[in-house]
């Protein structure tokens, strides 16, 4: 008999990896607030629920993946949420980034309902989901990690245990500060190439070929240098990743500089209107602290990198002649 598993929140990251568990022979029944999102899990081969406990009921696996850890604790905690209808002995994983504390909270509370519990947060963005592919950062017990293998094997590409519960979203959350530090960085250097009259692209292949190699370049510097911010991954959820970074230090009490400044620009981002963009919109941030004008300010735009570069040098220009 398969495994059955009740997976809650079918959003950007759920939906795909939903579909993925369906196609490695796991029984999946999904629920979430947007009825097409539960559509799309039926045409995937999954089965619709209309609650969390319908879609829970008889669940050997349960799965949630949601936005941010108020959503956990009301679908897990709070009324008609997992933890009231979930049987002893269930597999609970949450795939959420959330605050390493509320993944503490929940453990504990599985516990003492006698369902073993994994905070187990991921990286790779919806190209990753999709591609089943996701880099998994878990916390929690041993054994319960290995009995969670074959679910991991079927969204992910790699899953390490990294301590007890809370520990996969410090994990987490240092993915995040290094990813956003990554953009901010990339997004200067296309500023200053294409201010300086550089090729950007061909000196973004270059860098992309060398120490400063990163996913970040391999994947993203196409679409960053058109423009093109369709979200993968949207500015508001970084926003949110970023607030749990500092909330981390501040409980283990180091100084992460670095990560305030970068913190700062993704809250610049938000406030100038790009929160439902992708994260790689930081470049926008930076041709506006340069007082560039090219084509980037436009949302999920696709505009050539050419053009948008020599925007940037006549503005520039037009200031130097004033």
């Amino acid at each position: 008999m398969s495994t059955r598993i009740g997976f809650i929140g079918l959003g950007i990251m759920g939906s795909p990896m939903a579909a993925n568990l369906v196609e490695a022979g796991f029984e999946v029944a999904g629920y979430d607030l947007n009825a097409p999102n539960v559509a799309k899990l039926e045409a995937a081969g999954g089965t619709g629920a209309a609650s969390i406990a319908e879609a829970i009921d008889g669940a050997d696996v349960v799965i949630t993946m949601l936005p941010a850890h108020p959503h956990v604790a009301a679908a897990v905690l709070g009324e008609g949420g997992v933890f009231e209808s979930i049987k002893p002995g269930t597999l609970f994983i949450d795939f959420s980034t959330i605050r390493p504390e509320t993944s503490v909270e929940v453990a504990k509370a599985g516990a003492a309902r006698g369902v073993r519990v994994l905070d187990a947060p991921v990286s790779g963005g919806e190209k990753g989901a999709i591609d089943g592919v996701l880099s998994i950062m878990v916390g929690g017990e041993p054994e319960v990690f290995a009995a969670a293998r074959p679910v991991f094997d079927a969204v992910g590409k790699v899953a390490a245990l990294c301590g007890p519960a809370g520990s996969g979203q410090v994990v987490k959350a240092a993915n995040q500060l290094v990813v956003g530090g990554t953009y901010a960085l990339v997004a200067e250097a296309i500023v200053l190439m294409e201010a300086a009259g550089v090729d950007a692209a061909a000196g973004l292949d270059m860098l992309a070929g060398g120490l400063a190699g990163s996913r970040i370049l391999e994947l993203k510097r196409a679409s960053m240098l058109a423009r093109d911010f369709k979200p993968g991954f949207r500015i508001d959820l970084h926003h949110k990743d970023m607030g749990i970074a500092l909330d981390a230090a501040r409980q283990a009490e180091v100084a992460l500089p670095m990560t305030s400044l970068v913190a700062t620009l993704i809250q610049a981002a938000r406030a100038q209107g790009l929160g439902d963009q992708d994260h790689s919109a930081l470049l926008s941030v930076a041709e506006n602290l340069s007082g560039s004008s090219g084509s980037s300010g436009t949302s999920g735009s696709s505009g050539s990198s050419g053009s948008s570069g020599t925007s940037g040098r006549s503005g520039r220009s037009a200031r130097k002649a004033n």
